[in-house]
């Protein structure tokens, strides 16, 4: 069994408790990694190393060598990747093929970063007032705490971890406790790359004995997360002891809608990877669909024929299509509220069950539910899994009334040939991420984040900068008269 330690002021460190948890691989059901637990001691020793390396050596570094420092982090993200991808794979059970690219590709976001390091410029301005020089300048927030999630634990790091370093702040990250591996080994790459002691920090603990802390420390200046909609509402009652800067990105239960002068072939390709990439364990699954009803019934037919042929298996397996959930609660939850929509006229049209042939690992079918009523439990929550809800729209009034008619906003997808129902419908969307003709995309340049529940903030793109830095405004005077009398205005 492998064994994880976190890192803390360059040092792989065991809990002072002796605690530690195990961690579970989703594909087999079997305890395959030790990892030492941080609690309030650690996160304390964490955030002090991370202050200290702020207010020390960290804060004489010259850009130039912070850009060193992160394509050197690329550099190794790109040599270590399908290490990385395995170990990701073992403890979330995500396909190894998607996560070895993902690592692969989440270099170019330190890339990104390192050429942005000395482009963030302040300004001169055009002040009001005699013989005064004023000018502004970025300076970093100091030290931020990013909350990381188990899924996309590369890419949602990067975002994170990139921007704060580009712009000189030193950082804690805590590492999900439900598949903290590939994080805490990619602390070894940390490590290698030779950042001034306690810059990066790298830990894992649950969220009474360890997040708790991290995100109420009164050292803590920002605070960056991805997760759920009711660990935000802890964090930022938690903030309010720090009066930390915080980003959230959340849930979502994003539509993907599908006008009748679609391209079906690229429309049908677009669902599938909107909800069955990543066995739907993704914030901005396509989970919501709404197919015009000219087309509705060949849409459904096909869907279920290219759904039933998905191969399920072993994720570290290069032709597995779909792999197991991340978690048993996972399981559970989405059979609960299948069960519920079914009961409330909900329609399986194929899937709906825990895979049969598999003794063990948290696997479930590929699911397509029917859904009558656009307010099923199914259609409305956020399932993190591989369910797809289908539903009929008249036209293109109807297809946004019913895009919008969710708690969230993070992410939806509209497929059309025709411009003009293009462009009128990703204005009125209430999203943050609109994808035309397309589905599931990232990049360093594209800013990332939603809508409404969804969160507030973003990552990636250039703005991210500024939620990663505060504007300084100094006034100097070139007079050589001394300032007039305060008690004497005239």
């Amino acid at each position: 069994m492998q064994k994880f330690k976190n890192y803390i002021n360059g040092e792989f460190t065991e809990s002072k408790s002796g605690k530690s948890f195990k961690s579970i691989d989703p594909s087999t059901e079997n305890e395959f990694a030790e990892i030492s637990l941080a609690e309030e001691y650690e996160v304390n020793l964490a955030v002090e190393s991370a202050h200290n390396a702020f207010y020390g050596e960290w804060s004489k570094i010259l850009p130039s060598k912070r850009a060193q420092y992160l394509r050197a982090i690329g550099d190794q993200l790109k040599e270590k990747a399908e290490l990385l991808g395995t170990i990701e794979t073992k403890d979330t059970g995500k396909l190894f093929k998607e996560t070895k690219f993902q690592a692969n590709y989440i270099a170019e976001y330190y890339y990104y970063y390192a050429g942005l390091v000395d482009k963030i410029e302040g300004s001169t301005l055009p002040i009001d007032k005699e013989d005064m020089h004023v000018f502004t300048t970025r300076v970093p927030v100091g030290v931020v705490a990013a909350i990381i999630p188990w899924n996309s634990q590369m890419f949602l790091t990067a975002v994170k971890l990139a921007p704060a370093l580009a712009m000189g702040n030193t950082i804690i990250i805590k590492a999900s406790e439900i598949a903290p591996t590939p994080l805490l080994e990619f602390a070894k790459i940390i490590d290698k790359v030779g950042l001034p002691k306690g810059v990066v920090n790298i830990i894992t603990g649950f969220a009474d004995t360890c997040s708790k802390f991290l995100t109420s420390h009164p050292k803590i200046n920002k605070i960056a997360f991805t997760g759920g909609v009711h660990t935000a509402k802890h964090i930022v009652r938690n903030s309010a002891e720090n009066l930390s800067q915080i980003s959230l990105e959340l849930g979502g239960k994003s539509p993907v809608v599908v006008f009748k002068d679609a391209r079906k072939d690229n429309a049908i390709n677009g669902i599938m990877a909107s909800i069955f990439g990543a066995s739907g364990q993704s914030c901005i699954a396509g989970s919501r669909l709404y197919l015009q009803e000219d087309i509705y019934n060949e849409y459904l037919e096909e869907l279920k024929s290219r759904v039933e042929g998905i191969k399920i298996g072993d994720p570290l397996s290069t032709t597995t299509q779909l792999g197991p959930l991340a978690t048993l609660t996972q399981l559970q939850n989405i059979e609960e509220k299948i069960k519920q929509t079914i009961e409330q006229g909900g329609k399986i049209i194929t899937g709906g069950n825990k895979v049969s042939e598999f003794k063990h690992g948290y696997y479930f079918e590929p699911t397509i539910i029917e859904c009558a009523n656009h307010n099923l439990p199914v259609a409305e929550n956020e399932l993190f899994g591989p369910v797809l809800s289908v539903m009929r729209f008249k036209d293109e009034e109807n297809a946004i009334k019913l895009m919008n008619d969710n708690s969230f906003g993070l992410a939806a997808g509209i497929f059309t040939e025709n411009n003009g129902i293009a462009m009128r419908v990703s204005k009125a969307v209430q999203a943050g991420i609109v994808f035309v003709n397309t589905y599931r995309l990232i990049s360093p340049v594209a800013p990332f984040g939603g809508f409404k529940n969804s969160g507030y903030g973003r990552e990636s793109g250039l703005e991210v900068m500024k939620d990663y830095s505060n504007t300084k405004t100094t006034w100097i005077s070139t007079s050589t008269e001394p300032l007039s009398d305060p008690f004497n205005i005239r």
